[in-house]
């Protein structure tokens, strides 16, 4: 089952469905729209950037535009997709915007774990989303954004509530900490200094450093993993040289990104190519 709605003036897409939509991606790719797949009754079988998930029932998780999915196997799981002109262009707290915390807070890929008062909740909503589909008028549109905003800050609530980090420090923080993963991403393949990012946040390298000491990261940490994991995503799905990724992702020399990348892996970025070519 797969129900697609589209908005010409916009370019707005929304997808719902089921296991179907999730068939595109027998073979890795990345998604290119926001994703939240919801597990019904039974495990779903997947694999994100090259690394394999069982995701137990009742569960929702987050998948960005960046990141590599597989789907492998799963029955009877609920599927939304869409793009930043359905919802991110609208004015949206920080939080539940495109740049909340689901999408850029400090975890690769948010799984959330739900009761069952908490799963009854997603399975009226979406019984409520599959109905606004079928209703084609003028204000058609917008029910459908307040529907996914609703099904963001219920996520987001589920989230801040179950992770333990969110609940134990000040909004500030958090905010912080987002706000600089938003930068890294738009600028890691130029931009490798924490100066430079604590420079846009009108902060000090040692603040930003104090800040993120509480929640167990530091600035660097964050800028070092994402350049690593694009060097993996770019090394396993990529026909790319190690020393050609090296430059695409800023490094004049590519003995400098075989160092950080052996640094946190334990091995060479050609090794790891190697590596998972034996495996796959």
């Amino acid at each position: 089952m797969q129900k697609t709605f589209t908005e010409f003036s916009t370019k707005a897409i929304l997808k719902i469905g089921d296991e179907e939509l999730l068939s595109a991606y027998k073979t890795p790719k990345q998604p290119e729209l926001y994703t939240f797949i919801r597990t019904g009754i039974s495990p779903l079988e997947i694999i994100v950037d090259s690394i394999p998930y069982s995701i137990a029932p009742n569960n929702i998780l987050v998948l960005t535009t960046a990141q590599y999915f597989q789907f492998l196997k799963g029955v009877n799981v609920q599927v939304y997709q869409f793009n930043r002109e359905f919802y991110c262009i609208k004015d949206h707290d920080q939080q539940v915007s495109c740049a909340g915390l689901l999408f850029f807070g400090n975890v690769h890929m948010p799984i959330i774990a739900l009761n069952t008062n908490e799963a009854k909740k997603f399975e009226t909503l979406h019984d409520v989303f599959l109905d606004e589909l079928e209703t084609k008028d003028n204000i058609q549109a917008e029910m459908l954004r307040m529907l996914m905003a609703r099904f963001i800050i219920i996520s987001t609530r589920l989230l801040k509530s179950k992770q333990g980090f969110v609940e134990t420090v000040k909004n500030t923080k958090i905010d912080l900490l987002r706000e600089f993963n938003m930068l890294v991403e738009a600028h890691f393949k130029t931009q490798h200094s924490v100066t430079f990012y604590a420079d846009k946040l009108f902060k000090s390298p040692k603040t930003l450093s104090n800040t993120f000491a509480k929640l167990n990261t530091t600035p660097l940490q964050i800028i070092h993993e994402r350049l690593v994991l694009e060097a993996k995503r770019l090394l396993i799905y990529t026909d790319k040289a190690a020393k050609e990724i090296a430059y695409e992702i800023g490094f004049d020399d590519a003995s400098h990104l075989s160092r950080l990348f052996k640094k946190h892996t334990a091995t060479s970025p050609s090794d790891f190519k190697k590596q998972h070519k034996k495996i796959s």
